[in-house]
């Protein structure tokens, strides 16, 4: 049986970094639970997405787990408590993908900001020439970016976004006043409702938790400015989707990019269908060959060490549910 599984979809380079140890790679493993409940009997390794969820009939099918490697740094789908019970760190892929997210938050942006002039290409092969119904969107320059919350890959928003000459703002109440990086990034710092109303366009950037989940409810939606866009990259419980599916229809908000929705995959027949001025993708913001490589490899190497009786390479092993 094998001693490292791997649940989801990971970078060859990262399983063959695992060489040495018996390893099972079946990146469908994780909508299989029969089979993967089967193959944790001798695990020793697990190596996981967003979609696997670790916690305790998981755990209990793993008796002699050591180490939860996560492709990826949100940890909402892990027992976190469950695992530090059992003494077993929990490492994620810190800093791999930061400024991959940065830069697509910044292409939504842009696409958001030009009003529909990315989505006309059958017309313009057909002859049509829809010119005069996609001038009018605005330019990056001036406006006012507001971030909920300030970590790491916000910080990169920041200075992709002073490039292009917008006023950023952010709202983070785990980032002290004094902390240097508001100075450092030309950053201004809101409190959430007071940010709002100043913002053009909102970028999500916070884990799911017990306080995030919807916090941007109906009223702090209503809040923004008439025709904003919204770019959520986070996690979709984070934002009421009813309501800005109801702002986009009425033409009150001006667009949205959503990375990432409350329900993934999204069912046929959503709330989603048919709204105008929004774009949806599969949850991949992070994740182009570059950054799938760094977090493979990353996770691969942390996994090793950690089977090898070593410490692991993680700068933030802070996060790990056994620390």
């Amino acid at each position: 049986m094998a001693e490292v599984v791997i649940t989801e979809f990971m970078d060859a380079a990262g399983v063959e970094a695992l060489k040495g140890f018996d390893v099972l790679y079946d990146p469908a493993l994780v909508d299989k639970p029969e089979e993967l409940r089967a193959a944790l009997a001798d695990c020793r390794g697990l190596v996981v997405r967003n979609r696997t969820q670790v916690r305790p009939p998981l755990l209990q099918a793993a008796p002699r787990l050591e180490v939860v490697g996560r492709l990826g740094v949100g940890l909402e789908n892990l027992d976190l408590a469950a695992c530090a019970a059992r003494g077993i760190p929990v490492l994620p892929a810190t800093g791999t993908n930061d400024e991959t997210v940065a830069e697509f938050v910044m292409g939504a942006m842009l696409v958001l900001l030009r009003t529909g002039a990315f989505h006309v290409t059958a017309e313009v092969v057909a002859g049509s020439w829809p010119r005069t119904r996609v001038i009018g969107g605005r330019d990056a320059k001036g406006l006012t970016l507001g971030l909920v919350g300030f970590g790491a890959i916000a910080r990169q928003v920041a200075r992709r976004a002073h490039a292009f000459g917008m006023r950023v703002l952010a709202s983070d109440p785990f980032v002290a006043a004094d902390h240097p990086a508001w100075a450092e990034l030309g950053v201004e710092r809101r409190e959430l409702a007071a940010m709002l109303p100043e913002t053009d366009v909102l970028s999500i950037h916070v884990p799911m938790t017990a306080t995030t989940r919807g916090m941007l409810d109906a009223r702090a939606l209503r809040s923004l400015p008439q025709g904003a866009c919204v770019v959520n990259t986070a996690r979709g419980g984070v934002l009421d989707e009813a309501e800005l599916v109801a702002l986009l229809r009425s033409g009150r908000l001006g667009g949205a990019v959503l990375d990432v929705v409350a329900t993934e995959p999204l069912p046929a027949g959503s709330h989603f269908e048919g709204v105008p001025n929004l774009v949806l993708s599969p949850h991949v913001a992070g994740i182009t060959r570059d950054a799938n490589h760094r977090a493979s490899m990353l996770t691969a190497e942390n996994v090793r060490l950690v089977l090898q009786g070593q410490a692991p390479r993680v700068a933030d092993a802070a996060r790990s549910a056994a620390a």
